[in-house]
């Protein structure tokens, strides 16, 4: 078995003194482990940073085998991003939510081509929060959990829809509401709106809306937490929120 192709390295693992395991995200091939030997010799370990976009050669005796890697850099995004508290805290969660949600060795094209994109926008800081929260509906929506942003569950309005149904997962319009509006999840209009980029409420509630259905639908039923990593990028947005307050 063997394959070479562009890949995001999502995390790495010391194996031995000097060798990595790698965990990689491919369009063709999904998330794939390897080895890297010599992976964290000083000469490679800046390569092997997660987030950076790497031209990987993955080879094994057989396709359940851990395979051996090979790679150079393509874009150093790691370096990029540690300019910036914000950009490394997006790259971090993006990372950690990519290699522990999606399924080994399955294909998510249209996904890494997000990823891809999302992660090479860093560090602009003053986007970050919104491309990371549009990425976790686009996760959602390739693991087969979308959310329905269409219109409104109760009413089929377009217009004026404020709130998402923590069951459903669908939208919901101010109107159509009511009293019940405390039992649902505000919907921040960066969602609807791709040139709005919100603000740091908008980035709290949008984390916590797509907190609520990745941890119910990915990681709850793998009785797995939300990552550390996405837990910080929440915890961030709060703290942002309440020195704009």
């Amino acid at each position: 078995m063997e394959w070479e192709a562009p890949a995001l390295v999502l995390s790495t693992a010391p194996f031995g003194e000097v060798d990595l395991l790698v965990h990689l995200f491919s369009a063709e091939h999904g998330v794939v482990h390897g080895l890297a030997r010599g992976g964290g010799a000083r000469r490679n370990a800046a390569m092997w940073q997660p987030g950076n976009l790497v031209h990987a050669q993955w080879r094994a005796r057989s396709a359940e085998q851990l395979g051996s890697l090979v790679g150079e850099t393509v874009a150093a995004i790691a370096g990029r991003a540690i300019q910036s508290r914000i950009a490394l805290s997006c790259l971090s969660s993006i990372c950690a939510v990519a290699d522990l949600a999606l399924p080994e060795r399955q294909p998510h094209p249209h996904l890494f081509d997000d990823t891809v994109a999302v992660l090479s926008a860093l560090p602009r800081e003053e986007d970050a929060f919104a491309n990371l929260l549009r990425w976790e509906v686009a996760l959602l929506a390739d693991l087969g959990f979308a959310l329905d942003l269409s219109a409104c569950a109760v009413t089929g309005e377009r217009e004026g829809l404020a709130y998402v149904s923590p069951r459903t997962g669908r939208a919901v319009s101010r109107d159509a509401a009511g009293i019940w509006a405390q039992r649902l999840l505000p919907l921040p209009a960066l969602f609807m709106d791709p040139s709005d980029f919100g603000t740091p409420e908008q980035w709290s509630e949008g984390l916590r809306l797509t907190g609520h259905f990745l941890w119910r639908d990915v990681f709850g039923p793998l009785h797995r937490p939300l990552p550390s990593a996405r837990q910080r990028i929440a915890d961030l947005a709060r703290a942002l929120r309440e020195q704009s307050a």
